[in-house]
């Protein structure tokens, strides 16, 4: 069955692969239409495009971000120059980053990646309900792969927005996880939450939207039980997906570059100086890379270093 089969009049998923989170465009309510997630800055210019497109002549009114990861919230300059006035809401707990504009904070120097600076109008406060297009979506704390995150919950038609708390196969990268802090039992948490909604239908923010709920929730308990049992595993999987990210970002790239940029990585420093200091910093991302080419995420071509789909 088509994604678009499975979802109420009025809610459009614009699929974007895996640098840029999926976005929602919402339409055919009074208030106007709105967007769910913007991707990541490199795409804001198709972004804007796809939004456009979509809207047909539209002007979009409403911006939602689930949470402020750079690939979720990358966009949001772009489309509040393209779209003057447009109203933009942040998940709560990260306001006064937002405010001061702070990337540390908001974690786009810990991960090597970039936001451009963006405003915001109003937070989407867990228990509260949003009239979006033409449904009305619950607002629910989602903690786990950030701390912060929501996801919406459209009750009628069963619909959720789960952001990376729920992918298909699996989850996001458990974050806070990475700064010290016991997280995995707010992904439980998180998956218990999601179960109790019974979702008929899942958007999550990468992949194709999927109606086989209760087979996914399944797979990411299983993945997190082997994560609890085994954290290093995790921690080791969160360094590969910083560096596929910047090979994402970069497509192909001189292995001595990546190797630099690696070894500056506060994330993937601190990562090494906790857990793997016994051998050099070097070493340790080299090790990963390899894991990379091994999996086929990845190839070498002399002194490059390609992105593998």
């Amino acid at each position: 069955m088509r994604s678009d089969a499975l979802l109420p009049n009025g809610v459009q998923v614009l699929e974007r692969g895996w640098l840029s989170s999926n976005n929602i465009v919402l339409t055919g309510g009074d208030e106007g239409p709105a967007l769910v997630d913007s991707g990541y800055y490199l795409h804001s210019a198709q972004t804007v495009a796809l939004v456009d497109q979509a809207l047909q002549g539209q002007a979009l009114r409403f911006l939602l971000n689930t949470h402020l990861h750079s690939d979720h919230c990358g966009g949001n300059a772009a489309l509040q120059a393209a779209y003057p006035g447009l109203h933009t809401s942040i998940a709560p707990g990260q306001a006064a980053a937002v405010r001061n504009w702070c990337p540390q904070t908001l974690s786009y120097t810990p991960t090597g990646q970039h936001c451009p600076p963006f405003t915001y109008d109003s937070l989407l406060a867990p228990g509260q309900e949003r009239r979006l297009g033409l449904q009305t979506w619950q607002i629910h704390a989602a903690p786990g792969h950030d701390t912060h995150a929501v996801l919406l919950f459209e009750p009628v038609h069963r619909v959720l927005i789960s952001a990376d708390a729920l992918w298909e196969n699996g989850f996001g990268v458990v974050f806070p996880e990475l700064d010290g802090q016991d997280a995995f039992d707010s992904v439980a948490a998180t998956l218990d939450l999601i179960d109790a909604l019974q979702p008929a239908v899942v958007i999550p923010g990468h992949g194709k939207v999927f109606s086989d709920v209760p087979q996914a929730l399944a797979r990411a308990r299983k993945r997190l039980d082997y994560f609890v049992q085994q954290p290093a595993r995790h921690r080791n999987y969160a360094g590969k997906v910083l560096l596929k990210f910047r090979l994402l970002e970069l497509q192909q790239v001189p292995s001595a570059d990546l190797l630099d940029w690696a070894c500056a990585t506060p994330y993937l420093q601190a990562l090494w100086q906790r857990f793997h200091a016994d051998q050099p910093l070097q070493a340790y991302v080299l090790d990963l890379l390899e894991q990379l080419v091994q999996a086929g995420a990845a190839a070498r071509q002399g002194a490059l270093l390609v992105n593998q789909d």
